[in-house]
């Protein structure tokens, strides 16, 4: 691909410039980071991307913004939990790839599986930004959660389910022992996200952060806390590379 095309694929907004070529030249949908957007650029955003037939998925999406989105006419899905959002008349990746057969078809049989495990109850809601963005881009999900090491035992019972995955998402607060630990019973590669869960000492997330830095446990790749969404798209990419 030629660097002009590169510099020519974006639509420009004027607060933003909306880049229409990410899913040719990475595989994955353009994303949209909501926070601190107002109302009504979020809306034209989407509005944009629309009209040029670009899927697109929001993350960071608060309950007022997507309340503005619906209000204007947008039919939307909305996910609360995970605040993410996306057009509802948009066909799911992994949908649009299997009605197409071919060599596409093929692909979503080889991308394989991808297991999204979380500490607690309370890390849910970056578990489920990486899950919901999994699903966007096709790929095939299989949620463990509550899984931490408080009761080991909850995270043995699920180990075989577990290894059947191609990729490990494990996300955890507080001390940010879980990747570790599945990263010593599975052969897959673990992708750490360490979450703002905790009490004083976490320092927002920070304890788990450098615990995961430093754990002993081999093939442990760690994204910055809270990113459910950086994790989902980097297990994505290792799928891609059988």
């Amino acid at each position: 691909m030629k660097a002009d095309h590169f510099c020519k694929n974006y639509e420009e907004l004027g607060f933003a410039k909306l880049d229409t070529g990410r899913t040719s030249r990475t595989g994955t949908s353009e994303a949209i980071f909501c926070a601190g957007k107002t109302p009504e650029q979020l809306l034209r955003i989407l509005q944009t991307f629309r009209e040029k037939g670009i899927r697109v998925l929001g993350t960071r999406c608060s309950k007022e913004q997507a309340e503005f989105i619906a209000n204007a006419g947008e039919k939307i899905r909305y996910d609360e939990l995970s605040r993410t959002i996306s057009l509802a008349d948009e066909t799911p990746a992994r949908q649009k790839r299997g009605r197409s057969g071919g060599k596409a078809a093929q692909m979503v049989a080889k991308l394989g599986s991808v297991a999204v495990c979380c500490a607690g109850t309370a890390d849910l809601p970056i578990a489920e930004e990486a899950a919901k963005t999994l699903e966007f881009n096709g790929v095939k999900v299989v949620r463990q959660y509550d899984v931490g090491i408080a009761g080991l035992h909850r995270l043995l019972s699920k180990v075989e389910e577990i290894r059947k995955a191609s990729v490990v998402i494990a996300v955890a607060g507080m001390e940010g022992a879980l990747p570790g630990v599945i990263a010593g019973l599975v052969k897959a590669p673990v992708i750490a996200v360490p979450t703002s869960v905790g009490y004083g000492a976490s320092f927002g997330g920070i304890s788990a952060l450098l615990t995961m830095l430093n754990t002993c446990a081999e093939g442990v790749t760690v994204v910055n806390i809270d990113n459910g969404f950086g994790a989902a798209i980097a297990a994505f990419r290792m799928l891609q590379i059988n």
